[in-house]
């Protein structure tokens, strides 16, 4: 059993699966779900774990950052791509970071971007798990 204090506990209701919807328990998430590829309106998990990975991984370089005094630029910008994939093993996830740190010299940035990728809980929670690529570009 873990000794760790939570924080915060997300608490979501979701039905339909993937033509479903999901709604949390403070109302501040309500999302109509869709299968990947459709004109139907609504996102699809890939799409939500690509979100709440990006701002996770950029909410942990600003802790790097400031953990060494380096102001991050406002014009930072993080691209995330998840992939659903098929393989002899059944389904499986694919991910790539694309981060932007535009203004910082390149061995600053790789050293927040690295400094993020150990720290952000949900690439802890994925780290050997998923095909996993984050490029400074």
């Amino acid at each position: 059993m873990t000794t760790d204090r939570v924080l915060y506990t997300a608490r979501i209701h979701t039905t339909g699966g993937r033509e479903g919807a999901a709604r949390s328990s403070d109302g501040q998430l309500d999302v109509k779900l869709s299968t990947r590829g459709t004109k139907a309106a609504g996102t699809n998990p890939e799409q939500l774990f690509a979100a709440g990975w990006s701002a996770c991984f950029e909410a942990a370089m600003g802790l790097a950052a400031k953990t060494r005094g380096i102001t991050l630029p406002a014009s930072l910008a993080i691209d995330a791509e998840v992939d659903l994939l098929l393989g002899g093993d059944g389904y499986n996830l694919g991910a790539r970071l694309n981060v932007s740190l535009p203004g910082l010299d390149r061995a600053t940035a790789q050293e927040i971007v690295d400094a993020a990728e150990a720290t952000c809980p949900y690439s802890k929670a994925i780290r050997g798990n998923v095909d996993v690529a984050i490029a400074l570009v």
